[in-house]
């Protein structure tokens, strides 16, 4: 009796020994490939040694021409793209078919992928990376942006790091600090400061603006190189005000001392020449509400009527 070959399978072949040559090509085809594949690993092993090794030598050149955090992070970018570049050199080892057009290709749409997946973090990245080009400040600089003053600890790859003036960590994501307006307190080295002094309309307000000028002049820490002025600002209703304006440095604690020290020192100088700084005045109509409790001839409500 005859006997029929398995559905599939050609006509005199031996199921057993199309599975034992497929077997055998498998492991010569792995046999083939770890010499390649070592070689590969090997390239990424030294590759992130040699990426170790061009971190710190980025960081030590950018230091010395750069802030801190721009040498961190410039650096730290640098490492990265070096070894992105060993891996695609081991891959191509690893797998000769594969041509690195090929896998560029494949990667470019990878990146897409990646970018819309990690859009927030890609974001602040480069946001890092255009805030560290451009330096509108840098590490120690007092700023104000979103609400939030302080001064700039660093400036990292996705945020960047500031201390409030009342000493908490502030930490912003950096695409929040690029898109919004940066008040830089401490980019310039003198910063103006004022405050309002109140006199009365029976003094001489000229003689007022000279001894608020003279005073502020005599005070620790007030710019000698941009004088200080007394201008008349508003005619109030009790007062005469007078605009104080002075230069100091730009550093939070050093503008609350001297102005501290300015408001005393004027308060005293115009003590000393006689110039009121009255209270606000407040005038009382004298109603039937009010001369009844005066007098006290009269129920007068809560309100300040009569019962």
């Amino acid at each position: 009796m005859t006997s029929l070959a398995p559905l599939g399978a050609p006509r005199g072949a031996d199921p057993v020994d199309e599975l034992a040559e497929s077997a055998n090509s498998i492991v010569d085809t792995v046999a083939d490939a770890l010499p390649r594949i070592g070689v590969a690993i090997v390239v990424v092993i030294v590759g992130y040694g040699l990426s170790r090794l061009l971190r710190a030598v980025l960081r030590r050149v950018f230091a010395s021409r750069q802030t801190e955090s721009f040498a961190r992070v410039m650096s730290k970018v640098g490492g990265y793209l070096f070894l992105f570049l060993c891996v695609l050199a081991a891959l191509v080892v690893a797998f000769p078919s594969v041509k690195p057009v090929d896998l560029l290709a494949g990667l470019g749409f990878f990146s897409v992928a990646v970018g819309f997946a990690f859009q927030d973090i890609l974001e602040n990245t480069l946001s890092g990376v255009l805030l560290l080009f451009r330096q509108p400040f840098e590490a120690g600089d007092q700023i104000e942006v979103l609400d939030e003053t302080g001064t700039v600890e660093a400036i990292t790859i996705r945020e960047t790091r500031i201390t409030s003036f009342a000493g908490e960590l502030i930490v912003i994501p950096n695409r929040d600090v690029y898109k919004n307006v940066i008040r830089v307190q401490t980019h310039f080295d003198d910063r103006r400061v004022d405050f309002t002094v109140g006199v009365a309309y029976e003094n001489d307000a000229r003689e007022a603006s000279d001894v608020i000028v003279t005073a502020l002049e005599s005070v620790e820490g007030v710019s000698s190189t941009r004088s200080p002025e007394a201008l008349v600002t508003e005619l109030g209703v009790s007062t005469v005000n007078i605009s104080a304006r002075f230069w100091c440095g730009p550093r939070q604690h050093d503008v609350m001392i001297v102005r501290d020290e300015a408001i005393k020192t004027v308060k005293e100088a115009l003590d000393v020449a006689g110039i009121e700084m009255p209270a606000d005045i407040v005038a009382l109509q004298a109603t039937p509400s009010l001369r009844a409790a005066l007098q006290g001839d009269g129920d007068v409500t809560p309100g300040g009527g009569l019962k």
